[in-house]
């Protein structure tokens, strides 16, 4: 993430040390509009924590509450053993701070784009992605729904993967904020609607929709399109035929199967969390016989917001008539914006949002600049 003029600036007033020094500001893991994330040592123990710092100076009693109401879901959904642990939260000076589980490795999506990611090691993506069901599942259980479920909010311990950014959470089952999230993993529905429009979506299954490009993504290192809507000729095909993408990419009949009840485009015909979890990690095997993983990358090069993963081949002739569709598919950071919306943001008119600055994310990745 390339940081503003005025971040920055935020960002260098910063003091060196809080919590009556008990919190010692290191070096800068993400920054944006809003705010930056640091990693930190806390003397007392001395263990590396990861500071979230929300500037507040500027915002009105409404976007404070925003604020508040991400650590607050947060705070609630934390002990889960793959969800990162907030451990406090400060409030000095012009910010909100929260203080959090830190991972040196860095996020999935730099797994995924610049280590090799997990393609061709079906054990290790059951894993990665049982984990993270596993968390979405656990704050579903406390009315928690997160609405931006994407490899940039998930962060590496090892073989172990935390969720993080609760900036776009809600509570409510049923919401009308449409677009929340960005935009490779909205579902149809959390757009308006596909073919026609809806007054509300249901939250569970719309992070269920995310989930399964998250599974996407860790299979082939790929997106199966840019947004789900009727622009997107990928899944527009998709919506002519729901085995489209298994002529694009080299997916088994059983993962084609799964991945067809995940983009189910009504949403109470949707599959099951719970059900989704136990299909893939009992799915015998993600991709077709004639699939080869391509050899990891030898030298890694720093994430960019246009990073292409490594390229997945396929011998059918399908896969070269599909070419031009398929183009639409390759796993950058974030996803594009709407023509209106930023990334991380509820759909409306830029004007309303800038009024407003509701539904709005902190702005800031999680361990990008690792």
């Amino acid at each position: 993430m390339t940081p503003s003029s005025t971040s920055l600036g935020a960002v260098r007033r910063l003091p060196q040390s809080i919590n009556n020094g008990s919190l010692i500001l290191q070096d800068m893991l993400g920054v944006g509009a809003y705010g930056a994330v640091y990693r930190a040592i806390d003397t007392t123990t001395a263990e590396i924590r990861a500071v979230k710092c929300l500037h507040t100076s500027g915002l009105d009693s409404r976007q404070r509450a925003f604020q508040n109401h991400e650590a607050s879901l947060h705070a609630l959904v934390s002990g889960h053993p793959n969800i990162a642990t907030l451990h406090k939260v400060l409030e000095e000076e012009d910010c909100l701070y929260m203080v959090l589980d830190c991972g040196v490795e860095g996020d999935l999506f730099f797994t995924i784009t610049e280590r090799g990611g997990f393609v061709g090691n079906e054990v290790a993506i059951k894993s990665i992605f049982g984990q993270i069901a596993s968390a979405v599942e656990h704050c579903h259980s406390l009315g928690v729904y997160h609405r931006d479920l994407k490899p940039e909010n998930i962060i590496m311990f090892g073989s172990t993967v935390k969720l993080v950014d609760f900036g776009l959470a809600t509570t409510e089952k049923t919401s009308s904020d449409f677009g929340c999230g960005s935009t490779f993993y909205l579902s149809p529905e959390c757009q308006g609607g596909y073919v026609e429009s809806v007054k509300s979506y249901d939250s569970a299954a719309n992070d269920v929709w995310s989930l399964g490009v998250i599974l996407i993504n860790l299979v082939f290192g790929r997106n199966p399109w840019k947004q789900a809507c009727p622009r997107d000729d990928t899944f527009s095909a998709y919506v002519v035929n729901n085995n489209f993408l298994q002529t694009i990419l080299p997916m088994s009949t059983e993962l084609n199967e799964i991945i067809k009840s995940v983009f189910c485009l009504n949403p109470k015909k949707r599959i099951s969390l719970p059900e989704l979890t136990r299909r893939v990690l009992e799915c015998p095997c993600f991709t077709s016989p004639d699939f080869s993983a391509p050899p990891p990358p030898s030298t890694p090069t720093a994430v960019a917001d246009a990073a292409s993963p490594r390229t997945v081949t396929k011998t059918r002739a399908t896969m070269i008539a599909a070419q031009t569709a398929a183009a639409s598919i390759h796993l950058v950071k974030g996803g594009a914006p709407t023509t209106t919306t930023a990334i991380g943001s509820c759909m409306g008119s830029d004007s309303e949002q800038q009024q407003q600055g509701l539904g709005q994310d902190s702005g800031v990745d999680f361990h990008s600049m690792a």
